[in-house]
């Protein structure tokens, strides 16, 4: 399993994100972690988070959970999605998995199922707690 991270593009100055792009025809199988925008065309096996936004573009797939501040969703996830502030799902998007966000968008020919939770805290993704070896879910 590989796990990504991207430093800014201006070799860390504070204020300033990078960009992280997965082209069309690459697939990343792993955990992405960035502190900026990363958006998918190809295809990801795992988690995706970026502190500012997440956009999988159209024919873009994540097999894994999306968290960041904002999502915008043009292709295929399979997974939950973890927004702070927004989600957008665009006409083109497919999504089989709970929603959690303060506001959501779907253009019509969007597609979405799963739960969505709404409000002020629901874009936070639940804490793994373990004990005595088993893993366990526990909201923050």
């Amino acid at each position: 399993m590989a796990v990504f991270s991207e430093k800014s593009a201006t070799g860390g100055r504070e204020g300033v994100q990078g960009l992280s792009i997965i082209g069309a025809g690459m697939r990343v199988v792993g955990d992405i972690s960035a502190d900026g925008v990363v958006k998918i065309e190809g295809s990801v096996s795992g988690t995706v988070r970026a502190a500012k936004q997440v956009l999988v573009a159209r024919g873009g797939e994540v097999e894994g959970d999306v968290v960041s501040r904002e999502a915008i969703i043009g292709g295929e996830v399979r997974g939950a999605i973890y927004a702070e502030e927004r989600v957008e799902l665009q006409s083109t998007s497919v999504v089989h998995g709970d929603v959690h966000t303060k506001r959501l968008l779907i253009q019509e020919g969007g597609e979405m199922n799963g739960v969505l939770r709404m409000g002020e805290d629901a874009g936070q993704p639940p804490q793994v707690a373990t004990r005595t070896g088993q893993a366990s879910l526990a909201r923050a």
